[in-house]
């Protein structure tokens, strides 16, 4: 049973013979936050509310709906609708996505999936097809004791580990494999997979698509991940950006294209010494111009910005470059002057961001650059955490924001993130993230505060 990309418009029968013998149905969405929430069908009895949809407290939803306008409807998007190892829960079980409504029917203003799925429509009726793929890191961990965790692979010394497939030192390989297939069966698309810089770090890569579809994907991968990670494995998968100083981080690279809709990409310029056009160059200097703000969207835990820190790869400095992994924004150089391969890399995103509005507000600032025509000014070549401060203010280079407070206080300088959410949807997000903040600040010690702390391995190491 696979999810497919076609309509959800499905005869009650055909689902029922489609669910073979499945015992149960996981129908998930996503929170303002991009947390996993849901509620589970037994079926055949509840097979309707697959149909019809099933009614949920919507006040209990962080940044959902008041307690007094509390009812509010999850109907399952039956394209999505795919099955699970039995291990997973030691049943046949299946797995659906969903779209909220109000009970009148209209979609739900604060539902990630409304929003990315209208930000796409709205792009593609002004001539637009926008593609997005993202790279979506994660470590395989194992707990020792109540606040200390380490790497699966810690018997071996951490570092060059990029790459590494030998037998003995590499203890992650068998897991990537046995997600692939996972993921393949459920519909996705897997191009290929590896392991990453730090000790147990993983990385699954799979086809690029739509907004909607590869955030979908991204819901999905983490949760095979983490799933399969403790019901076959006896371990955590994490997606938590930094949880220790002196390791890699974890990101979420998100690679980002623009066609028309006869399929040119409008990325691409042969002529170009770097291939890319100049529409593509004002895309970018959209993404530099609001990149503090979007930091709020893509990077937003007070853990990510432990990751965004200098010493690894993650970026501290609002640049572009070509093939350049020290810049913010990277124009991937695998294939010259190849058109398939004219695509924009923004390298902030970390895994727990809301992917259905981080891809929102991206497309957001790009095309407002595109609007309004910025110049992102010259790619920067240079090795950008090699230059000293005075080298980068010669060449006007900003630093990112250092803090998730700074990050939203340029909500106040840069109102892009409002324009791509809305108002309402903008104060609900930035009001839960500033109480997720005061709650930080409230609980750590001042010297803590370069350091992971207990605080944040509990409020993120299982996000």
């Amino acid at each position: 049973m696979k999810g497919s990309k076609g309509s959800s418009d499905h005869p009650l029968e055909e689902i029922i013979q489609r669910m073979g013998d499945v015992k149960y149905v996981i129908s998930c969405f996503t929170d303002l936050l991009g947390g996993l929430r849901g509620r589970t069908l037994s079926l055949p009895r509840a097979s309707r509310a697959l149909i019809e949809g099933v009614g949920f407290d919507g006040s209990s939803i962080p940044g959902y709906t008041s307690i007094e306008e509390s009812d509010i409807v999850m109907k399952p998007d039956l394209s999505t609708l795919t099955r699970l190892p039995d291990y997973f829960y030691d049943r046949p079980t299946a797995m659906v996505l969903c779209d909220i409504h109000e009970p009148n029917g209209r979609a739900f203003s604060r539902d990630s999936r409304t929003i990315c799925r209208s930000k796409a429509n709205e792009l593609e009726e002004q001539g637009f097809i926008p593609t997005v793929a993202a790279e979506v890191e994660f470590y395989l961990a194992k707990e020792h004791g109540p606040s200390e965790v380490r790497p699966i692979e810690d018997h071996v010394k951490d570092e060059r580990r990029y790459f590494d497939i030998s037998p003995g030192r590499d203890l992650t390989e068998l897991f990537r494999m046995d997600m692939c297939d996972i993921l393949s069966k459920m519909g996705i698309v897997v191009e290929r997979e590896q392991h990453e810089v730090g000790s147990a770090q993983n990385e699954v890569n799979f086809e690029h698509s739509t907004p909607l579809i590869t955030s979908d994907n991204v819901v999905r991968y983490k949760f095979v991940a983490k799933a399969l990670a403790r019901k076959k494995y006896g371990c955590i998968a994490t997606f938590m950006p930094k949880p220790w100083v002196n390791r890699p981080g974890s990101g979420m690279h998100v690679h980002v294209g623009l066609f028309k809709s006869d399929g040119k990409n409008l990325f691409y310029d042969p002529d170009d010494s770097l291939g890319i056009s100049q529409l593509c160059r004002y895309f970018i200097g959209g993404l530099l111009d609001h990149a503090r703000a979007l930091c709020a969207i893509v990077a937003p835990t007070v853990n990510s910005y432990k990751r965004l820190m200098p010493g690894f790869e993650a970026p501290t400095c609002i640049t572009w470059g070509y093939r350049n992994r020290s810049t913010l924004v990277r124009i991937p150089g695998y294939f010259l002057r190849k058109e398939g391969e004219a695509r924009v890399e923004l390298r902030c995103p970390d895994p727990l961001c809301n992917p259905y509005l981080a891809y929102v507000v991206i497309f957001e600032a790009g095309m407002d650059g595109i609007k309004k025509k910025i110049d992102p000014g010259d790619s920067v070549q240079e090795n950008v955490y090699h230059m000293d401060e005075s080298k980068r203010k010669e060449l006007g280079i900003y630093n990112l924001p250092t803090t998730l407070k700074e990050a939203l206080d340029e909500w106040k300088n840069d109102d892009i993130c409002i324009r791509a959410l809305g108002r309402e949807v903008a104060d609900e997000y930035l009001k839960l993230k500033y109480e997720e903040w005061k709650e930080y600040e409230g609980g750590v010690n001042s010297k803590d505060k370069l350091s992971v702390t207990s605080w944040e391995l509990r409020s993120y190491l299982l996000m």
